[in-house]
Parts: C-alpha cells; structure tokens; sequence
C-alpha cells in the first residue's frame, strides 16, 4: 500500500504574521507591512473580507451606527479601502470589492498573502509561537511559515486556542464585574451565525416553490421579526428589535424585502458553535428558504414581484471564543466613555445581545440593544495575549467581556483594531520587544495611529517631527468657524461643535489657497493632507437597497478633486506637483527628494460637487 503526502512542501520566514484574512486581518497585514515588518497573511478562503466578502455579503458598521453618531466613522486603512471601492466600483459590487481587496494587500510592499491556506497546527518553544503549519487546497502545498510575533484575526481564536492561550466564551455573571446587564449566573450561550440572501424586483409576478427540505414558518412563528415590505428599525442590519434603552427614533430605518435577515440566526444554543458549524449551516439555509416560503406564499408580504436571486453558503459568524489579554474591556467602560491611557481604537456601536435560540425562540425580540451616547476608547492591552508572549489578536475575538463583546464585534470597530495591532506588532519588531513591551513605547505606537489618519478619541497631533505644528497658516478666505489655523490644531475631524477644518470661500469666487509659513528654512520630503469625505455619509457595499439608495452615486461630494502644492525657498519656487482626479481622504505624498523651503501653498481647484475647499490637516516632515 502507497500512502502520499502533499506534493510540495515550502518553508518561509516572516516578521509577523497574521492569521485570518476578514476586515480585522486584512488592515492588520496591511499596517504590518507599511512599517517595515516582513508579514504574511493567512486566509482560508478564496477571498479576503471575511463578513463583508462576497460570500457573505455583510455591509461594515461601526461606531456611528448607521450616522445616528455623527461624525464617528472609522477612517485609517478601513476608509482607505472604502473610497478606492467608491472610486472604481460604482455598482458596490461585492465581487468587485473582493478583488479590490486581494488587489491592495498583493501590492503592499512587504506583504506576502495566502489565499486557501488552512493553519492546523501550531508550534511553540518556551511558551512562545515559532510557527505555524498550514495546507493551501488549491496548490496541494504543505507550509511551514515562522515568525517572531503572530496575530490571531480568524474570529474564532484559532490561534490562540492551538498554542494554549487563555481564552473565554459565552457571559460572565453580573458579579464578576459587575456589570448591569450581564446574567446573574454565567452560561455558554453565544449569538449566532447568519446565511444572508438577496431578492430583486422583476417588475411583474414570480413564483417560489419551497424546497421540500425547507422549514415552514407561520405568521405566528415570526410575529417578532418584521419580514414584509416596510421600513423597520437596525440591530445587525434590519429588523424588529427590543430596545432596553435610548431612543429607537434616533436609528436609521431599513427596507426589509431585498436583503437579510441577520435574526435567521442559529448556533447559540449548539454545544459547540465552531464543531457544529456545519450542521447549523444546514439548518440556516432550511430556515431562509422556509422565511422565503412564507413571504412569498404565506399571506400579502408585498413581495408578489420579488425573485430570490442568491442566497449564502457561508455563514457570518458573530461570536465563538475570545482570547484574554492584560485587560478585558467591559460595560462599564463602555457606558463610561472611558478614556485610556493607552488607548489605540475606539468603538461607538450599540452594545446589543441575540437571543441564543436565534429564530427559533419565536416567543422572543430577537435582540435586545442597550445604547449609550458618545464613544469609548479600546486599551491596548486588549490586542496582546496575556499568558502567549508574542502572540496579538485583533477583530472579534479580542479580550472583552461579552457584554463589552456586543459592541466591539462590529466590523469597522475589527478594522480599526486590527490597523493599531499590526501597527504595534511592526513596532515590536522594530524595537526587538514582546507586544507587551510596546507599551515602553505608547506614545510612538499613539502618534503613529493618528498619523496614519486613525482616530483615538481624547488624543491629538504631538508628533515633534510634524514641521507643520509650528507653522503660521494663513489663507485667501474662509467660513466663520473653519479657520485655517484649524489643520494644525490636531484633530482631523469634526468632534462635537469644533470642525477643526478650514473651510475656504467659494471655489467660484476664485482659487482658494491655504498657506503655511514655518519659522525658518526647512527640508521637507513628505507632505500629509486629510481631506474631507464627510464622515456622515455612509460609503460600504450593501446588498441592502435602502442603504445603498440613500449613499451618493459616486465620490462624496465633499472630497478634494484636484489640488496644487507649490514649495518656495524665499520667493523662488523649489518644487510644485499638481493631483488631479483623487479619491482619497488621507493623501500622503512623498517628495522625489528633500526640499528646503519656508512657505508652502495648497491651491484647491476642485472638489466632487461640494462649492468650497475643506482641508482637516496638514502635515510636513
């Protein structure tokens, strides 16, 4: 008898790699490789994006919850990755955002990224990671891939659960921290998975014949789930909810025939919501053909003209293990708005909580959300693992509470988190130190955020190597309220009743220029401009038609178009470049060698429609 193995077998060294190739680990690669670090990227599946790939086609949210925070989206590589799909993807085409994303990563310098690549065993030394062993399905190759720091970004703490890591699941008692709506005792219960599908309007009757294996729902079963033709309020993406607290008025409202429904959800009562993965998948798609069935045969939904035309194989997962860190954020810090010292993300959605039984507890709301005004901060200390010393995670299965867990799981929340995770671990291997001893270095890993266009409420420009800082800003005219000196004040958005932009008069009126004048001679060899995208207007693929109906058709109109940056020694012109057609909030353009100079001129010539300039900040080094 002849056994095989693989036919190929390959070994390969990387600073840092990143297992798990969803929103979380896709920003984490990226902001990895941009510091220097030699990464790779894992990923299981054919595509990147985890939740918001084509396989499971669910839109980002995050801490503005659907704009009812204002001025709250996430920004950094998240946003980055948003308005390049806003560019070249008109439609919001999931396929299309799909290969955008692999297409980013794979032009990253430094960046190495296996797509079908399973991990099933890890390797560790003294307590450490060494490496990982994986198998990429497509090219039969087995792979054994060693790095100094890892991060675990595939939700399910797979990792972290391989190598020892001390991990949690399902709720903590109210007693543990005493948080005001956790259980009295603890459970294992978790939120389910959810199969996604997509209907459109033929314009004229079509039929649906339910397959015999499908479920069968009454109007009964589904008195708490909104299911026809009508606008109803958010939880994941749209549907009857139980609000604890806050006002449902303040949310967004959704169309509820054409997409969804994020409550055909199954798994928190399974044993094992990973083991049983599956089975429950089965079970989903039994459930959406039966709620289809219903809709469609059962009574007047005001779906006569809808035809199903898709429906997901691939189940979004929302919650399995979470990994412990130094800290677990909880509630309290959430309801507190809290402030950390060492904070590097932030999140603003709703704690919410599903019921375990998902669709099948027809008795119950599917979710109940508890809202809180403003934003909260994330340590840190919840990116590291406490007991694994070169091992980070980022994305859903950060250390948290699961009270803390319902808000922090959302996607533009991992995003975030995983841009400051791989941000930190390119910053460990820079200083040769474990993820915990990057805190000897928080002010670096802070500045570095916020330079890369991150927001960490509380925290603001002090980076000593901006030239700009100390420069006197001037311009040819602005709105009261949007002063020039405003794109160095620190802060690149709008918080509260500070714009902290400068606003120019009317492009009509003329060019509008901003001016920096520093202090003396100095070489400069790269210049940062955040402009606006107006942060109160949602930009992520959907298959969801009201959310898609209500975004601008093409770039937001507020966005710089086309600009002029001129550099004078004196009154010489030393250089000028001029950018037409940009599509990017955050332009960073690096010089093709250092200039001296001390004045700098930003002629705006055009926007996407907006009548006037709007600039966030500027910086120099």
């Amino acid at each position: 008898m002849v056994m095989r193995t693989s036919r190929r077998y390959m070994e390969k060294n990387f600073d840092v790699i990143v297992v798990g190739g969803g929103l979380a680990g896709t920003c984490a690669a990226i902001a990895s490789a941009r510091h220097g670090a030699k990464t790779a990227l894992i990923q299981n599946r054919s595509v990147l994006g985890g939740n918001c790939s084509s396989e499971i086609r669910m839109h980002i949210v995050g801490a503005s919850c659907h704009l009812a925070k204002l001025n709250a989206a996430e920004t950094g590589i998240v946003e980055e990755l948003l308005l390049e799909n806003k560019n070249i993807n008109v439609t919001q085409s999931f396929p299309i955002w799909d290969t955008l994303l692999l297409q980013k990563t794979r032009a990253t310098k430094n960046l190495e990224v296996f797509l079908n690549t399973h991990m099933h065993h890890a390797e560790t030394q003294e307590g450490s990671i060494t490496a990982i062993y994986c198998h990429q399905t497509t090219t039969e190759t087995d792979l054994k891939l060693n790095a100094r720091i890892f991060i675990d970004c595939t939700g399910h703490g797979t990792l972290g659960y391989l190598v020892g890591a001390e991990t949690r699941s399902g709720s903590e008692s109210i007693h543990e921290f005493n948080e005001p709506n956790a259980p009295q005792e603890p459970n294992q219960f978790t939120m389910g998975n959810t199969l996604m599908f997509q209907a459109i309007n033929r314009g004229e009757p079509v039929k649906f014949i339910k397959p015999f294996w499908a479920y069968s729902f009454s109007e009964e079963d589904l008195k708490h789930r909104k299911h026809y033709n009508c606008v109803t309020a958010f939880a994941d993406g749209g549907a009857t909810t139980e609000f604890v607290e806050g006002e449902a008025k303040a949310l967004p409202e959704f169309s509820a025939m054409d997409a969804g429904y994020w409550w055909i959800e199954l798994g928190g009562k399974y044993d094992d919501i990973i083991a049983d993965g599956e089975i429950i998948r089965d079970e989903l798609l039994k459930c959406v053909y039966g709620v289809w069935d219903h809709i469609k045969n059962c009574g007047d939904h005001g779906a006569e003209n809808y035809d199903l035309v898709w429906v997901g194989m691939v189940p979004g997962y929302r919650e399995s293990r979470r990994l412990v860190g130094d800290y677990l954020l909880t509630e309290n810090d959430i309801r507190a708005n809290k402030v950390f010292e060492d904070a590097v993300a932030y999140g603003g959605w709703p704690m919410d909580e599903h019921v375990p039984g998902g669709i099948m507890d027809f008795d119950k709301f599917p979710s109940r959300i508890l809202n809180f005004d403003g934003l909260y901060t994330i340590p840190y200390r919840c990116y590291y693992s406490k007991n694994i010393p070169n091992l980070m995670m980022a994305g859903r299965n950060i250390s948290t509470t699961k009270m803390a867990f319902g808000s922090t799981r959302v996607m533009g929340t991992c995003a975030v988190g995983g841009q400051a995770a791989g941000t930190a671990a390119a910053l460990a291997i820079k200083y040769q130190c474990t993820p915990r001893e990057v805190h000897q270095h928080m002010d670096e890993l802070q500045q570095t955020l916020l330079k890369d266009d991150c927001y960490i409420p509380g925290y603001k420009n002090t980076d000593p190597c901006d030239l700009a800082r100390e420069a006197k800003v001037t311009a040819s005219g602005y709105k009261q309220g949007f002063e020039p000196e405003n794109v160095i004040n620190g802060i690149s958005r709008t918080v509260g009743n500070n714009s902290n932009l400068w606003e120019s008069l009317p492009l009509d009126q003329g060019v509008q220029t901003l001016t920096l004048e520093l202090e003396s001679f100095k070489k400069i060899q790269e210049i940062r401009l955040t402009f606006d995208p107006n942060l109160n207007q949602e930009i992520m693929p959907s298959i969801t038609h009201q959310v898609k109906n209500r975004q601008v058709k093409d770039l937001p109109p507020e966005l710089v178009r086309d600009y002029e940056v001129t550099f004078y020694y004196g009154a010489k012109v030393v250089h000028s470049l001029h950018i037409n057609d940009n599509y990017q909030r955050h332009n960073v353009i690096a010089l093709p060698s250092p200039v001296t100079a001390d004045r700098v001129e930003i002629k705006v010539l055009a926007t996407y429609g907006y009548p006037a300039a709007r600039i966030f900040e500027v910086r120099l080094y």
